[in-house]
């Protein structure tokens, strides 16, 4: 299809930070993807090369950021020649394409939640979309409806389900006076923790714990924006060990 304007909507939430949310193509060089790259959204665009392929048509555009935090988040891409919208949880951002070309030209089938492998680099290099999508909305056409009822064609609708399994996570948050403290275990030998975390803030305590005995204590901090790892030991010469990354 051949189209001077275009209207796309959806709404998605993940907790992956990479993954195409949708891809389109064509012959005369044209492209329209929509991913997730590190949490943010990014929207290359290409409306064709002329036949000398001096006029570099390619356009990118990144916003947002976080995305991956598993809340439902909405997108509007309203594009009318070379002059597109592009609005994340109404945030709107304005801009233009480069080339000199007005219509967007897709041979090839437009795939939601991923692209196809075509032997290109870009395309093997590109993760599929892993979480939740609705109100998937192209040109007029109500993708979602339209996949649960089976009315797409050609289609290969793969390994989808028509609900939205939360995650088992339950997230905490903490202020800047809050702690949680749990009962630590006296008998075992072996220490060990993991987490997620997530902080604007540079500078904070994120663990601490005494070990039994008095045999010395362990620290987790951010410190400006490197996370460090503090052991201390009481019975050994060299009694401190610190690691940063």
């Amino acid at each position: 299809m051949k189209t001077l304007k275009d209207v796309i909507s959806l709404k998605f939430k993940t907790s992956e930070s990479e993954g195409v949310i949708f891809h389109g193509e064509g012959q005369q060089g044209d492209y329209i993807t929509l991913e997730l790259k590190k949490a943010k959204l990014v929207l290359n665009l290409n409306l064709g090369i002329n036949q000398l392929g001096s006029i570099f048509g390619h356009t990118s555009v990144t916003t947002g950021s976080l995305l991956d935090d598993h809340h439902w988040h909405s997108i509007i891409i309203e594009r009318h020649g070379r002059n597109i919208n592009l609005t994340l949880d109404r945030h709107m951002q304005h801009f233009r394409t480069n080339g000199e070309f007005d219509y967007l030209d897709l041979d090839y089938e437009i795939t939601f939640g991923g692209m196809p492998f075509s032997g290109k680099p870009s395309s093997n290099s590109r993760k599929n979309f892993k979480g939740c999508m609705e109100s998937i909305n192209y040109n007029g056409n109500n993708i979602t409806d339209l996949a649960k009822r089976k009315k797409l064609e050609p289609s290969n609708v793969g390994n989808l389900s028509f609900s939205c399994v939360e995650p088992h996570t339950v997230p905490v948050f903490f202020n800047a006076t809050s702690y949680l403290e749990v009962p630590g275990r006296p008998s075992q030998d072996l220490f060990s923790v993991s987490f997620f975390f997530r902080t604007w803030n540079p500078n904070g305590l994120l663990l601490s714990s005494n070990f039994a005995d008095d045999l010395g204590n362990v620290e987790i901090d951010i410190n400006e924006g490197k996370v460090s790892v503090h052991i201390n030991v009481t019975q050994v010469k060299k009694n401190r060990i610190d690691i940063s990354s």
